[in-house]
């Protein structure tokens, strides 16, 4: 799992709904109290902009004709318990996921070229 946090335009659509439902599962991880502080520390997972990247992926969606009907759900304080602070300030290094994205998947390639 993880939230590749580069502009959504450039994500095929199997990356763009894969991180929309991983984000789904995150959530559905943190509010079961589920560690997750390795995929913070490696670099996978953006606490603090969970909730932008989610809207900002269901906007992508619609924008090429699939639904968007799962909201998700708020995350309490508590549901935060398990995780130190700096764990949920961490910041995804978004060149570094762009480079990987790219790297991995020659659709993500193809749509980065053509609106770059």
């Amino acid at each position: 799992m993880r939230m590749w946090m580069v502009d959504p335009k450039f994500m095929c659509d199997k990356h763009l709904l894969g991180e929309h439902c991983e984000i789904h599962m995150f959530i559905g991880a943190i509010r079961k109290g589920k560690r997750l502080d390795g995929f913070i520390k490696n670099n996978l997972l953006e606490i603090g902009s969970i909730y932008n990247r989610h809207d900002e992926l269901a906007q992508e969606m619609l924008k090429r004709g699939f639904k968007h009907n799962s909201i998700l759900p708020k995350l309490e304080g508590s549901d935060f318990k398990c995780l130190p602070k700096e764990l949920t300030e961490a910041k995804i290094d978004r060149r570094k996921a762009l480079l990987d994205l790219l790297k991995r998947c020659k659709y993500c390639r193809e749509r980065y070229s053509k609106f770059r």
